[in-house]
């Protein structure tokens, strides 16, 4: 008998697409001026923030988006753009699971 716990091909396939979205340096950077706002930001002030494009950080930030680390929302002509609290929990957990780890409950 195996007494081998088994990450599922499911799961190991979202946790690589996770990682595959955050193997880039400017997309860990956009990530980051977003993070850790207060407030949700436009997407000229994360250019402002990061000095890259307005086409390559959005390009970044629909990657983004589409692996659910940052929100976006159109408010009128800009759109505002929210880091994803759920990260902060679902990311750790993902690496406990990857590497058969128990988290700390503190």
């Amino acid at each position: 008998m195996n007494d081998m716990p088994s990450l599922s091909s499911e799961r190991a396939n979202d946790y690589a697409q996770w990682f595959r979205c955050l193997a880039d340096g400017t997309r860990l950077r956009v990530l980051h001026v977003v993070a850790t706002s207060d407030q949700p930001l436009t997407v000229g002030e994360i250019v402002a923030a990061v000095g890259k494009s307005q086409s390559t950080v959005s390009r970044h930030l629909a990657i983004l988006a589409d692996d659910r680390f940052v929100f976006l929302e159109s408010n009128g002509i800009r759109t505002l753009v929210t880091a994803n609290p759920a990260c902060m929990t679902a990311l750790p957990e993902a690496v406990a699971e990857i590497m058969n780890a128990k988290q700390d409950p503190t």
